[in-house]
Formats: structure tokens, C-alpha cells, sequence
């Protein structure tokens, strides 16, 4: 297939000092079939990354933060900036497949109902070996990947699924002026649940890709999968993101679960030496949807949306089922 360039479609890598994955990230992005527009958000990296997007593609549009504002400030930025149909978030440490951008584009298109199409992520380390298949969020409050470990060949098919993951996900930009953009004040992980949920109450869907394909290094800026920072703001968010979108009777519905889940997981953070860094997370989850900030965000009930809410809570009940499989 020729290059060609993709005029409604605009990339926005988020980046933090990630030298040692840049150059593969942008080379793969240019080499691909379809050429997007490629907006790079710097959060305030000291290891040259930005200046090396700068230099080496100048095709790229670089926006410098002085800080790190987060994940959620950086993306927020790139997608405002971004003059296009659609927007596809992907992290600074992975390499598309050629046709990567295509078939999100096609994917998305075909579908008129759907906010965002998930790709197809795969190991970087062990490309044999699937990443995330799309997200799916229970009624326990835990959200998780789909597919995460499991050989390539499986999760082969389109299917909705509750949201996609940010590091790999076209989005349609109209319906962010519908839902709001990325909540800043999840700083990083779950946002990407938070911004999916929200569509889904309005009424949107969110479809996983398998022809479009990812290959992600993970936990790039964070170190490991299991660290204080990661652990302390996964356990907050996951607090917030149940207070901000469920309205109270459906808190109160899944209560039960709700508190089952976060017993199971102090459990497993307390065999792995994280307990403490995790009550302390949940007690700064309580905090922030009792904050002014943290009610800000609430999305408020809407009757007209009932049937959505019914919906997505038989949902947040069959995932339950498909988490323990």
C-alpha cells in the first residue's frame, strides 16, 4: 500500500523523558501506510527526547510543558490543539504496525455510535504475547486488560468492550465537546476508564480493533508494574472513578462488591509489602470526591440515561464472571 497522508487524523504522544523510545515511536509512525499529523506533549523531560522529536522530525509539532503536568494534562493539550476528525493517543514507548493507523481509522469510521476503537497491543519484549485487548471495568471497581499474558492469535475479533486504553486508541473528537476531555485530576491511570465510562453513559461505544496493531514496552515512566507511585494512584483513582460515575443508588447496589474488591486487593498489596501505600492511596480517593475539585467532576444522573446506566451495571456484573475465568 502506498503512503499516503491521513488529513483527519491527528497523533498526540504524551512524553516524559522517554529518549529510549522516541525514535522508535515517531519511525514507525512516518513509516506507516497512512501519515498522520504527530503532536508530541513534553512533560518537562530532561533527557533530550523532546529535542530529538524536534530535530531529527520536524514534520512533528512539540509542545513543551515546564513540569510534569501528568498524563491527563499532556494528552488534554495535544488533543485541543489537534484540527482533526479523530485523534489517536498512543505512548511515547511503543512501534506501530505499518497499517496501525489505518485500520483505526477504518474502524472507526464504519461505526457511527463509537467514541473510541481500541488497538491491538502486544509485548514489545515478547511480541508473541498480548498487552491489553481492550479494557473492561467490574463491579468490584477493578478495571483490567483484556487478554493481558495470552498468546497473539487470541482475541482476534472486533467487539465492544467497556473502554480503551490511552496508550493505543483513536477517539472521535466531536464527542469530547459532549463528555469532557481527560479529568486532571486522575493525574495518570484509570483516566482512561473515567473518559470511556463518561461515554458510555451518554450513550457512546467503544470497540477494540484486532487488525490494528501495537507493540508496547509498558511501565516506561513509571519503572515496574508494581511501584509506590503507580500503587498509591491506581488504589485513589479507583475510589474516584466510582464516586464521579456511578450516581448514589448505584454505589449502593454494588457496595457489597465494591468493598469485597478492595479487601481482596489490600490483601495482595499486604503479601507484596504495599499495604500501607495502598490504604493510604484509598484514604487520598476519599479525600479528593469529598474536595471541591473532586465534586466539580461528578457527573450528575440523568433520567433520559437510565437505560444506559442499566446497561453498563449488567455490564460492571458479567465482568465480574469473565475476570475470576
Amino acid at each position: 500500500m502506498m503512503m499516503k497522508k491521513a488529513v483527519d487524523i491527528t497523533v498526540v504522544i504524551p512524553n516524559y523523558n522517554g529518549i529510549q523510545y522516541m525514535d522508535g515511536c515517531l519511525g514507525s509512525l512516518y513509516g506507516g501506510s497512512l501519515v498522520p499529523e504527530v503532536i508530541v506533549v513534553d512533560n518537562g523531560s530532561s533527557d533530550g527526547s523532546a529535542d530529538l522529536a524536534e530535530k531529527k522530525y520536524p514534520m512533528c509539532r512539540v509542545v513543551r510543558f515546564r513540569e510534569n503536568k501528568g498524563f491527563c494534562r499532556a494528552v488534554n493539550e495535544g488533543i485541543r490543539r489537534a484540527d482533526t476528525e479523530y485523534v489517536i493517543l498512543l505512548n511515547n514507548d511503543t512501534a506501530v504496525d505499518r497499517e496501525f493507523v489505518f485500520h483505526l481509522r477504518e474502524a472507526i469510521r464504519k461505526r457511527r455510535g463509537a467514541f473510541s476503537v481500541s488497538a491491538k497491543m502486544l509485548s514489545m519484549g515478547e511480541p508473541e504475547i498480548i498487552d491489553d485487548a481492550g479494557d473492561l471495568y467490574c463491579a468490584l471497581g477493578w478495571a483490567y486488560a483484556r487478554g493481558k499474558g495470552k498468546g497473539r492469535e487470541n482475541y482476534s475479533k472486533s467487539v465492544e468492550i467497556f473502554a480503551s486504553c490511552a496508550g493505543a486508541a483513536i477517539y472521535r473528537k466531536s464527542v469530547f465537546d459532549i463528555i469532557g476531555y481527560f479529568d486532571e485530576n486522575h493525574f495518570a491511570y484509570l483516566e482512561d476508564i473515567d473518559i470511556g465510562y463518561r461515554a458510555r453513559i451518554s450513550g457512546f461505544c467503544n470497540y477494540f480493533e484486532p487488525k490494528a496493531v501495537v507493540y508496547h514496552a509498558g511501565s516506561a515512566v513509571s519503572g515496574s508494574r508494581y511501584n509506590e507511585f503507580k500503587i498509591k494512584l491506581s488504589s485513589r483513582n479507583s475510589i474516584y472513578l466510582v464516586y464521579k460515575n456511578m450516581p448514589l443508588f448505584q454505589i449502593c447496589l454494588n457496595l457489597p462488591f465494591l468493598v469485597t474488591g478492595i479487601l481482596v486487593k489490600l490483601l495482595f498489596f499486604v503479601k507484596r509489602g504495599y499495604g500501607m501505600v495502598y490504604l493510604r492511596g484509598i484514604g487520598e480517593g476519599i479525600g479528593l470526591c469529598f474536595s471541591q475539585k473532586g465534586r466539580r467532576q461528578k457527573v450528575r444522573f440523568r433520567p433520559e440515561c437510565l437505560g444506559n446506566y442499566v446497561k453498563i451495571q449488567m455490564e460492571l456484573w458479567m465482568n465480574i464472571g469473565r475476570r475470576i475465568k
